[in-house]
Order: C-alpha cells, then structure tokens, then sequence
C-alpha cells in the first residue's frame, strides 16, 4: 500500500425496475443501491477525477484521488449492471463471491462469473455459504475459507487471492487461515480507510447504504467522517460481543421492520 490512505467501498446486490431483489428482509434491503444511485455516484468519481481500482491495485500501486470499489455476495446484477458501468470508464473492481451462491436464482451462474473473470473484474471469495466464520469449529471454517475458494477458481480458471469476511464476521482463526491459505487479502466491514500500515487482512471497506446520499458519498470517498461510523460500529461490536451473533441479529432485524 502507497503512503496515502485508501478508501475501500463496500457494494451488494443493486436494484434495477421491476426486478425482485435476491433477499427482501430488512436487514439485507438497506444494503441495496438502486441502479440509478450507482450509476450517480461512478459519474460523480469520473467527473472529479477519481478512479476505481480492484483490491490487487489498491495494494500493489494506487495512484492519484482513487477508491477500491467492491461487491459482495455475487448477485447477477454484478454483470448484467455494474460491469458495463465500470467498464464505461476504464475501471475494475473486485467481485467477492460466495461459492455456494452460483448458480441461485438471483445470483451469476458459473458462466456469468466466467464471463465477469473474462473482462477483466477481480474475483475474490466470500466464503462458502455465508456463515458467520466466528461461530464456527475448525472443520467448518476451512470449508468456508479453502473449499470455497478451490470451487471458484475451478469455476473461472485461476487463481482467487483475496477474501471478504460475511457480515464483517471473523476472528483470529479466521485471519491465520486466510493467511496460512495462501489469500494475499481479507477484508472486513470496519469503517476506516487504509494505507501501508495497515495489515492486508485487515482491510477497512466502507458501505454503501440504499440511503447513502451524494454528499455522505463524497465525503466517504476522501475519508472524511469516518471515525462517526467507527464509533457507531464499536457499540454493535459490543453488543455482539455481550449478544452473541445470533440474538444480535433477531434484535436488530426486529428493530429494522419497525422503521
């Protein structure tokens, strides 16, 4: 990583008219940008000058005013919507995928994720199935971080190098076995930007939310106001920790469908 730091952008599944989202609970939807909202908010990085790297970029050689851009889950709107957008302006992104996803209905086939490998976008891993890695023994982890992998780089012929936590979820185990696998990355969901310094398996990404607006987008992508999300995002981690993943989560999503 250059002597700058980096903001690494965190995207899902994007909203197109009258196509059913692949989830519909709350906690999933607030994750989800519309069409439109992506596409204002690429314009709005070429207008200024930025560009949009992939994570093997924004490690190796990041340049000028840039952001890493990328998407996780592996939903179809990954090519048929995002793709041509990037590639209108001449960037790339990383595409973490979650393996026992291909093929679901929502989600790219093998051959779309061919196809999205073909033009040149980054393949990345986001785990197996989803699950969060740090409530897991051993043996189940290791599907998630290795099995997963090997079935993604069966699928498009080469290597898959960098990982993406589900949920932001993982613990040390998780980050040695990502190490120990041979990953040159992992990322997680906490809300910094990152530089040199920071470990390369404990990359910061930042959401884009379904109710980012074009202001709050401008200033995430110059690491401005970051430290109000860490602060937000150490009360959940706590009350994770004190929770558990499981109660935690049946808490927030009862607080989601009552907004």
């Amino acid at each position: 990583m250059a002597d700058r730091n980096l903001v690494f952008l965190m995207y899902h599944e994007i909203e197109l008219p009258g196509r059913p989202l692949c989830q519909s609970v709350p906690g999933y939807v607030r994750y989800i940008v519309s069409q439109s909202s992506f596409q204002s908010q690429m314009s709005w990085l070429a207008r200024n000058g930025w560009r949009g790297l992939c994570v093997g970029e924004a490690l190796a050689n990041p340049s000028g005013n840039s952001v890493a851009i990328t998407f996780d889950d592996g939903s179809e709107t990954d090519l048929i919507t995002a793709a041509p957008i990037l590639k209108e302006n001449g960037w790339r992104a990383t595409f973490y995928v979650t393996a026992g996803f291909v093929g679901n209905a929502g989600y790219l086939s093998s051959a779309q994720l061919r196809q999205l490998h073909a033009l040149g976008f980054e393949i990345g891993c986001h785990s197996m199935s989803h699950a969060y890695l740090d409530d897991l023994d051993q043996s189940a982890l290791y599907r998630e971080v290795i099995d997963a992998r090997k079935m993604l780089e069966d699928m498009i012929g080469a290597r898959v190098e960098h990982f993406s936590c589900p949920g932001g979820r993982y613990n040390d185990r998780t980050l040695h076995l990502a190490r120990e696998a041979g990953y040159r990355s992992m990322a997680t969901s906490r809300s910094h930007a990152n530089s040199r310094t920071t470990s390369p398996y404990l990359l910061g990404r930042v959401a884009i939310m379904r109710d980012t607006s074009d202001a709050t987008f401008s200033r995430v992508c110059s690491g401005t106001g970051l430290w109000k999300m860490r602060m937000r995002e150490s009360m959940r981690l706590a009350a994770r920790k004190s929770l558990g993943n499981s109660l935690y989560d049946r808490l927030r999503g009862s607080l989601l469908r009552q907004t």
